[in-house]
């Protein structure tokens, strides 16, 4: 079984591929996820326009119908005024009072209606705007997203591998060394680092000499940079990438 300096050695190598791979994505995570947000929102703004569009027009409908119905009963007083249908004075004034009422209402309609048509032109306008950056986001999104895909794929493969052989290490891997590495893995991502010509390769202070020696006469004890904080192994359990299986 191997020694838990040589597996500290592997888990260390393949985190560190495992790293390379997530940062291989970079922002792009974060950045569809943003993409995503801002989508959201641009279309919940092409449905309010829309709805206060819709509003427009449902208005505009009702108010039609009702200058309609308006004309109709001024036709029907102007009939009954002048049709010699009037009775007396009182009569003609209070059907006079009614057209005029009809009209000014009639009147206010249509200035509203003349309101609306502005305010309908102007939300036309932005929602053509609106659905532009829709599409736009959409289409950065869609390329986005193939990017992101494109490189998850490439490294499915080669993820799965690697965090199979992970899992295996770490059930092998002494509790204690692997609860030390994630630890130090907190503040530097390689919690585990080779010596190089008597130097950390983490931090590249020099060894004492004595720490030297005790490496190599005790294998399994851990020893780590009195600079750094990294766990430190020998040189030759570096893992090379032909040694990954």
């Amino acid at each position: 079984m191997p020694s838990n300096v040589e597996l500290i050695a592997r888990l260390a190598y393949i985190d560190e591929k495992l790293d390379d791979m997530h940062a291989e994505l970079g922002d792009l995570p974060k950045l569809v996820k943003k993409l995503e947000d801002k989508l959201r929102h641009r279309m919940r703004l092409v449905e309010e326009t829309q709805k206060a569009l819709n509003d427009i027009a449902h208005f505009r409908s009702m108010m039609r119908m009702r200058l309609q119905e308006l004309a109709d009963k001024e036709a029907e007083l102007n009939q009954k005024q002048f049709g010699g249908q009037i009775r007396n004075n009182r009569e003609f004034d209070a059907i006079t009072h009614e057209i005029e009422f009809i009209r000014a209402e009639r009147l206010r309609i249509e200035q509203e209606l003349a309101q609306n048509a502005i305010k309908e032109e102007n939300l036309t306008g932005l929602l053509e705007r609106q659905k532009a950056d829709v599409e736009e986001t959409t289409k950065e999104l869609r390329e986005r997203e193939e990017e992101l895909n494109a490189l998850a794929t490439e490294q499915d493969t080669e993820f799965r591998k690697l965090q199979s052989e992970r899992k295996a290490i770490i059930e092998q891997l002494s509790a204690e060394w692997y609860a030390e590495y994630e630890r130090i893995r907190s503040y530097h991502a390689d919690a585990a680092v080779h010596v190089r010509k008597g130097s950390c390769s983490g931090c590249f202070s020099a060894i004492p000499a004595q720490v030297l020696v005790e490496m190599r006469n005790y294998p399994e004890r851990m020893f780590v940079c009195e600079h750094c904080g990294r766990i430190l192994y020998p040189e030759h359990y570096r893992i090379e990438e032909e040694e990954l299986t």
